[in-house]
């Protein structure tokens, strides 16, 4: 009887273990979820009491111009830097695995960027893209590819987007790298060993192993991608600010503008747009990993 007891009673144990968890994410996550859905439906700046608008923050959404603009370079920032960083940290993972002198400090090399904050990395490259005296631009000059007085704004209203684009794969590459690094690591040498013994070479192996056993992993950094993209906020406002005029404005950054200028629930509702893309292109790319697997 005691036995039995005990052991109805050791079922409920592990979840007393991961309570406290669950009670504070709830409190700090789910809560703060549920009163930023609640604001997007107010007039609210804030501070004073919330007034019940319904939808009018989001009509108001569909018919902002900004809102369009931040959504398209943050579509263009996803498609770009998800598969560029996918491609070169496979293709630097892969060349790092065949044990190349010198592969201990090539690894360290590529990830470097990411033990440095966000806004030190912006800050340099800001001060290199700088139009008149940045060094991007000397550099371009003294090998004559510039003329004296041409400049390139590569934070301007053609380019900008391109190079924050540049500057979030220089940071976050090396992750990439170390992520399929480490699950090359776990595929069985025999794979390898019998595609050889059938003459496959080495694009060969890559293309009929090495992606395929990565798939995986792949379906992770591509869900990563999706979610950091939708949060960068540093390295656009440090290096441009959303601008020239709106020409790099992302959601994190028109969300912080509104809330900024004392739009608290219009910034609720951007927030629970943010929220809604997330969601929908993560759940499509694990439904379709699924389907794949």
């Amino acid at each position: 009887m005691s036995e039995t007891r005990v052991s109805a009673t050791g079922r409920y144990v592990p979840y007393l273990y991961v309570l406290p968890v669950v009670v504070i994410s709830g409190v700090l996550i789910y809560f703060s979820i549920g009163f930023t859905a609640w604001a997007s439906l107010t007039d609210w700046n804030g501070l004073r009491r919330m007034n019940f608008v319904g939808l009018d923050n989001y009509a108001e959404l569909i018919h902002d111009r900004t809102f369009w603009i931040a959504l398209r370079n943050n579509v263009q920032f996803l498609v770009v830097t998800v598969l560029v960083q996918a491609v070169l940290g496979l293709l630097v993972a892969v060349i790092c695995k065949e044990r190349l002198r010198g592969s201990n400090v090539f690894k360290a090399i590529f990830f470097l960027p990411i033990a440095m904050a966000p806004a030190i990395i912006a800050t340099v490259f800001k001060y290199m893209m700088e139009a008149n005296y940045g060094s991007l631009n000397e550099s371009l000059r003294a090998i004559g590819l510039l003329g004296q007085g041409e400049v390139v704004e590569w934070l301007g209203r053609d380019l900008g987007v391109w190079s924050i684009i540049a500057i979030n794969i220089f940071q976050w590459m090396g992750f990439s790298m170390m992520v399929y690094f480490s699950g090359l690591m776990s595929i069985p040498d025999e794979l390898y060993e019998a595609a050889m013994l059938d003459g496959a070479g080495w694009w060969r192996r890559l293309r009929s192993v090495t992606i395929p056993s990565l798939r995986g992993t792949t379906n992770v950094l591509i869900v990563l991608g999706i979610v950091g993209s939708l949060k960068t906020f540093d390295i656009v406002w440090l290096t441009t600010g959303g601008g020239p005029g709106v020409s790099t404005q992302f959601l994190s950054t028109f969300l912080y503008q509104a809330r900024a200028d004392r739009e608290a629930g219009y910034a609720s509702a951007i927030g629970m747009v943010i929220l809604l893309v997330a969601f929908v292109l993560s759940m499509a790319q694990i439904r379709f990993a699924n389907r794949e697997r």
